[in-house]
């Protein structure tokens, strides 16, 4: 198509195709169709919608075209690909100016230039991120929020693809241009809150705006660019000056109110007030009181429960006094951290057991260093005070230092994940097993609840905790009996939770006290649905923890998971989502399928009537029934499955139908003989999506995973699908096919999973051999699709120069788990043996290519077989000549 006499007719058919009238219309769409796989035409378009000068209208349309454009024809495989030269052509183009006027056009025009990145970027288009980078350095600022914007896009579209090898493109990336977007955003938030200050509300929208933009880059950087974002110091450093500017953007409201208000508190917080109002709160509102230590000594757990929330508590003036204290510490941190540091050294040294009154003052004075901890952490050298003082202070076992060593074994709680570090913790282990010994059920519950905090702290090691799991956990478990209030309990039960969760499978030894215990706990709980609730989730980490030997828990553990997910009985209200939590890691880690399991099931269709936010995991479990035992499961309870999904699909969400699909690509992946005539209800209406043209990408792409595996795997059930389908529908049976041949090829970039890329070529190859003249007719798009599989899955064997399928797996390995992993669970090991028997496992892409091809050579002849492949894109031949060498 040459551009300039083409400019001129494209511009008069693209006016056409925005008129009202549908005779001008139609005509004008179908001769844009007609150029869709011109050479040319999408330099024309992009030569239009550049053009400011034309109607706005005609340039949104050449803009759409555009971008559909890139998602039929930009990929080398494609039918009608582009070719290399004019691609090179339009990148350049499309990043030339950054100076579109017109906003939504803009947008679009961003999108699309992210459409070409998530396929070209960084191999075919290096240049496109430095200029990026520089466009939205210049002082224009049209052109700078336009190549912000650019920048977004691109960013959100690479960091959503999901190979290891893009990933990894992503992460080299997100680490190379992190400090340069941390610096933007920066400037823009001055720039922002300057012009707020000023008044300026206009200037001030147009910098918030480019504030916002830069901040959704580096979300997408932060989330999506670091393996571990945690051990960067960039994004920690940049997490903590989002917090900064937020304490900024508070403080710059400029109304004459607010800056009379500020006169007043400056007046007022002077540093004599702040220092009495310091030592007031610390020294006088924050002593336990008579009546506490009354309580204290007659009620210990009351104590307790009120200490960390009762009814009593909320409305008495402590707590009020606390949040005082730590909202003035927080706004003059500076002025105040000198004197809480002055009142702790004046309590250093021992402390006079028969005066109550110092004793009641130093537990008032690490009360405020614990609430303090964020704020005191550049100023107090928390493990030398570990090691020199509050150690030694743990130890004194005498009954009125009680309040002191509940504090201390608080303080460190407090401080743990602020400053600790973490080869002390040996140290802290020994004290905290010495505390589950101390004489006082407070202590005690306290030094619970800081080894709570200890093993949830991210620096947790278990090999440190190893040599202390015995111990705690026995003495844990005497704690859990001794306390009698239902909230103690709970609290207790969480804490051993927190421990079985973190220690995994190295807690079996030790669990058979807590296993015996808790169906009578379970029992005495009645009444208590929290308490209850509790024991699930300690129920939940057993059984992940015993992995397999959890089957020695279900004479108890499956009537409670029945109990909990049965909506007909009132507990369901509170214990239905932890008890479907719970059956789900419990079938996760059946070694087999018990009647007892089975029966449970039974549960299933009424929570699938209640489309609830526990959906989701209801699907999981469907899943896991089906991992286990297909064929048990399915004949009891398919026909009830299948009714209750054809009820679900058509009252439920996007996600919801992909969810419910995926049950039925999962059944067909484990049993392909039977799973199609089980499901058989619901395969019409998955077809004529197909040949509708779905335009939800995820639900599409499950779709084609269906059909694919069914025409793969059970070619004489598609067979009769086939038919069906031209009996419904009134048209010949070819006909169907070659349209459902002709969309799987249109939407194949629909399909993002590797896995089912390949199974799409595995299953459109099985068509051949053929003598059927449809299928002929789309042997280019089939073996575009082959050759595009071929690309997903091969790698090259650097040695050789020779390639391999990377998907083929041969036999079952036990994976190697390290500390910070979750070990297998037993259905990570059946979807392992089951993937061996997958094709998309099993059987070479390469080969089967190779053998489909020769037997359509032997079956059409030399001669006719070359005429076939003449319809084949030259290119595209020769890329598979590349991978079929050594055939």
């Amino acid at each position: 198509m040459d551009l300039n006499s083409a400019s001129t007719i494209v511009l008069q058919v693209l006016t056409q195709a925005t008129s009202q009238d549908t005779a001008v219309l139609k005509p004008a769409e179908e001769q844009l169709k007609q150029w869709e796989t011109q050479p040319g035409f999408y330099s024309v378009l992009l030569n239009i919608f550049t053009n400011h000068s034309l109607d706005v209208n005609v340039r949104w349309l050449a803009v759409l075209y555009f971008k559909n454009g890139i998602d039929r024809y930009w990929r080398r495989v494609a039918p009608h690909a582009l070719s290399e030269e004019e691609k090179t052509t339009l990148r350049a183009g499309l990043i030339t100016n950054f100076n579109e006027p017109v906003n939504q056009i803009a947008t679009q025009i961003s999108v699309l230039i992210a459409k070409v990145a998530r396929v070209d970027c960084p191999r075919q288009w290096p240049e496109l991120i430095p200029t990026l980078l520089e466009s939205v350095k210049v002082q224009d600022d049209l052109r700078q929020h336009r190549a912000l914007l650019t920048f977004y896009h691109v960013t959100k579209t690479l960091a959503s693809k999901r190979l290891a090898a893009d990933r990894k493109l992503f992460y080299d990336l997100a680490s190379g241009i992190y400090s340069f977007a941390c610096s933007l955003w920066n400037h823009h938030t001055d720039t922002f809150l300057q012009q707020v200050c000023a008044g300026d509300e206009a200037a001030a929208t147009n910098s918030l705006e480019r504030t916002l933009l830069s901040l959704k880059v580096l979300r997408k950087l932060t989330v999506h660019g670091f393996v571990e974002p945690h051990w960067s110091a960039e994004v920690m450093g940049f997490l903590h000056a989002v917090f900064e500017r937020l304490k900024q953007f508070l403080e710059c409201n400029s109304s004459p109110e607010t800056l009379e208000a500020h006169k007043i508190k400056t007046a007022f917080f002077t540093y004599p007030t702040l220092m009495e109002i310091c030592r007031r709160l610390v020294t006088h509102y924050f002593l336990l009181t008579k009546e506490e230590l009354m309580m204290w000594e007659e009620d210990p757990e009351g104590f307790t429960v009120e200490e960390t929330g009762g009814d009593s508590w909320k409305y008495s003036l402590r707590p009020c006094t606390e949040v005082l204290f730590i909202d003035i510490f927080h706004e003059y941190n500076q002025t105040l951290t000198p004197v809480l540091l002055e009142m702790v050294h004046s309590l250093q040294g021992s402390t006079n057991m028969e005066d109550t009154s110092a004793i009641l003052i130093k537990d008032a004075v690490y009360n405020a260093v614990g609430l303090a901890a964020y704020e005191l952490f550049d100023s107090v050298d928390f493990d030398q005070w570990f090691k020199n003082q509050l150690l030694a202070e743990l130890q004194v076992s005498h009954n009125r230092y009680k309040p002191i060593r509940r504090r201390v074994i608080w303080l460190i709680g407090q401080w743990i994940s602020v400053k600790f570090k973490s080869d002390l913790r040996p140290m802290l282990y020994e004290a905290i097993r010495n505390l589950l010994q101390d004489q006082d059920l407070v202590v005690r519950i306290e030094t619970a609840t800081t080894l709570k905090l200890t093993v949830d702290d991210f620096e947790f090691s278990t090999d440190q905790f190893l040599p202390y799991l015995e111990s705690m956990f026995t003495l844990l478990f005497q704690l859990l009996q001794e306390v009698t209030q239902c909230d103690t309990k709970m609290h207790v039960l969480h804490v051993l939770s927190c421990v079985i969760e973190r220690v995994n499978m190295q807690i079996r030894p030790y669990v058979g006290c807590l296993v015996q215990y808790l169906p009578l706990l379970w029992k005495q709980s009645e009444e208590h649905n929290m308490l209850r609730c509790a024991i699930l989730t300690t129920l939940i980490h057993l059984v992940q923890g015993l992995g397999a030997d959890s089957k020695n828990l279900y004479p108890f553990l499956l009537p409670v998971i029945q109990l909990s997910t049965d909506v007909s009985q009132p507990p369901h209200v509170y214990l239905l989502e932890d008890g479907l939590e719970l059956w789900l890691v419990t079938l996760e880690n059946s070694p087999c399928l018990t009647p007892e399991l089975l029966r449970i099931f039974q549960n299933m269709s009424a929570l699938l009537e209640l489309s609830s936010e526990n959906l989701k995991n209801c699907f999981k479990i469907i899943n896991a029934y089906i991992f286990l035992s297909s064929s048990e499961f399915l004949q009891m309870y398919a026909a009830d499955l299948c009714q209750s999904f054809c009820e679900l699909l058509e009252d439920i969400t996007t996600e919801g139908q992909v969810q419910v699909l995926k049950v039925v690509e999962n059944v067909l992946k484990v049993n392909p003989v039977l799973g199609p005539q089980m499901f058989q209800p619901l395969l019409p209406s998955i077809f004529r999506g197909i040949l509708d043209g779905e335009r939800y990408p995820v639900v599409m792409s499950t779709y084609l995973g269906i059909v694919g595996r069914i025409l793969l795997q059970n070619a004489s059930f598609f067979s009769l699908l086939l038919n069906q389908m031209a009996c419904e529908l009134g048209q010949e049976l070819d006909q169907i096919l070659g349209n459902m041949i002709e969309m799987w090829v249109d939407r194949m970039d629909n399909i993002t999973q590797p896995e089912r890329r390949k199974l799409s070529a595995l299953a459109l190859l099985s068509l051949l051999p053929s003598l059927n003249s449809v299928i002929q007719d789309k042997f280019c798009g089939i073996i575009n699709i082959s050759v595009e599989g071929l690309h997903d899955v091969m790698t090259e064997d650097p040695e050789t120069g020779t390639y391999k399928d990377c998907m083929l797996m041969s036999h079952f390995e036990e994976p190697k788990v390290t500390e910070d992993e979750e070990p297998p669970t037993e259905q990570d090991k059946r979807k392992k043996i089951l993937a061996l028997k997958d094709p998309v496992h099993t059987v070479s892409l390469q080969q089967f290519i190779y053998e489909k091809l020769k037997a359509q050579q032997e079956l059409l002849g030399e001669q006719g077989f070359q005429a076939l492949m003449e319809t084949v894109d030259t290119e595209i031949v020769a890329q598979l000549q590349e991978f079929l060498q050594g055939f």
